[in-house]
């Protein structure tokens, strides 16, 4: 039976572990800027466009990279890509310090896009590359789990230092978490961990073009075109929605995503498990993004629960903080959205990661895993955020929650097609004798 205690199992392995640091460092400085994006939205008075401008901004610059990056991976030095995205997050955080207006929130978001790209394209394409035959499942499923524990830890603790400390205690922290996971990859990953291609072999368009020809993986492409469009408007505005809309404070936002991220970190390496013992990876796909449906249409019941439920007053640290119903009703339907993922990415990865393995380029894969998401994540929050201009923000979440559906729905048809033209026709009856 699947169990958690395999994840931390693959701790013993020296390479996993440096990786799962690179996990750790990465998806603690997203979260935690994901809050401080909330700050800086209520400090200077954003509208929805330019909050949408917040996410496209760290998109557009992944847009750009993610192709010749997955090629760059699949034929060079792949370690030294991860340690040239640790010091590039560096950069980040000092720029983050000096920001004093929306444009240059802006700006270092799109650093900060460049930055995330190296670490996580690279990362998950060791990890799909150096993990034993038979447990790919296992490892991705883990290597995720890590990373949403660390999100949980950069939902609470970055949480915490931007509610009682400030933004560059803040960023002076995530800058020291960065620089150790540096120095794991230096000293424990081996030299040249992936560039299994010889670069003479194609050029790069030929490899993309070989890739999207296989059908179920141009079904994955075209679902995370558009399901990115409804995930991204939760990314980027349910905190946002709970600082402006509620005035839940920078802690409290963070116990909110840190119940999705609870729920992800404990379930996905079993679900991963699951995806190898019983295969059918697209059904897996199918679920998760369904439920993930369900719980973005549950965001606007904040409006709701608030002044209906009645408040109750937490007391933590010689502080004291109420939290209306508005926190109750987010914070139920992050943590459906967590489940939502720890059932869909594993399997996402794994069918990535095996298409690519049909021409040698797991990486090249992996990058057009991350372009297909690029898309929608460029034009999704202005939409989704002009759309909360004009109407509302429950408008907002709403519309983001039929993208989800209409993904799911088209997904799920291809998918079938894909494995139906695959497996090809059953064999034919013996004849009667």
């Amino acid at each position: 039976m699947a169990r958690i205690g395999n994840s931390v199992a693959l701790l013993k392995d020296k390479e996993f572990a440096a990786l799962a640091g690179t996990a750790f460092a990465r998806s603690q400085a997203y979260s935690t800027i994901l809050i401080a994006l909330a700050l800086y939205a209520d400090l200077f008075g954003t509208t929805g466009f330019v909050e949408g401008l917040f996410g496209t901004a760290f998109a557009l610059v992944q847009l750009v990279i993610v192709l010749p990056l997955g090629r760059k991976v699949d034929t060079g030095n792949a370690k030294r890509y991860l340690l040239a995205g640790f010091l590039l997050n560096v950069v980040v955080f000092l720029g983050f310090i000096a920001v004093s207006n929306p444009v240059h929130v802006i700006l270092v978001r799109m650093v900060q896009g460049l930055g995330a790209s190296v670490l996580w394209i690279t990362g998950a394409t060791i990890i799909g590359e150096i993990s034993p035959d038979g447990e790919r499942g296992r490892w991705l499923g883990s290597y995720n789990q890590f990373a949403s524990f660390s999100s949980l830890a950069g939902d609470l603790v970055g949480g915490y230092l931007l509610y009682a400390y400030d933004f560059t205690t803040t960023y002076v922290v995530l800058t020291v978490v960065t620089l150790a996971a540096f120095a794991l990859v230096f000293a424990f990953l081996r030299d040249n961990p992936g560039g299994r291609k010889d670069p003479e072999e194609s050029g790069g368009i030929e490899t993309f073009r070989s890739l999207i020809g296989l059908p179920l993986l141009r079904s994955l492409v075209t679902f995370r075109f558009t399901f990115s469009v409804g995930k991204m408007a939760v990314i980027i505005f349910l905190p946002i929605y709970a600082r402006t809309e509620f005035g839940i404070s920078a802690f409290a936002i963070g116990w909110i995503m840190a119940g999705g991220k609870l729920t992800k970190a404990l379930t996905q390496g079993y679900v991963g498990d699951l995806t190898d013992r019983f295969g059918g990876k697209h059904r897996f796909v199918a679920v998760g993004a369904l439920l993930y449906g369900i719980g973005t249409a549950m965001v606007p019941l904040a409006a709701l629960a608030e002044g209906t439920l009645a408040p109750v007053t937490v007391s933590y640290l010689g502080d004291t903080q109420t939290l209306g119903g508005a926190f109750f009703a987010l914070f139920a339907a992050y943590s459906l959205l967590g489940v939502a993922d720890s059932i869909r990415l594993p399997a996402s990865m794994a069918l990535f990661v095996e298409e690519g393995e049909a021409y040698d380029s797991v990486a090249s894969a992996m990058s057009l895993r991350s372009i297909s998401w690029k898309v929608g994540q460029v034009a999704g929050p202005v939409a989704v955020g002009s759309i909360m201009d004009v109407f509302s923000t429950e408008v907002g979440f709403l519309v983001a929650a039929g993208f989800i559906a209409f993904a799911t729905t088209a997904f799920w048809w291809q998918a079938r097609r894909a494995a139906a033209v695959r497996d090809g026709p059953p064999d034919p009856a013996p004849a009667e004798s």
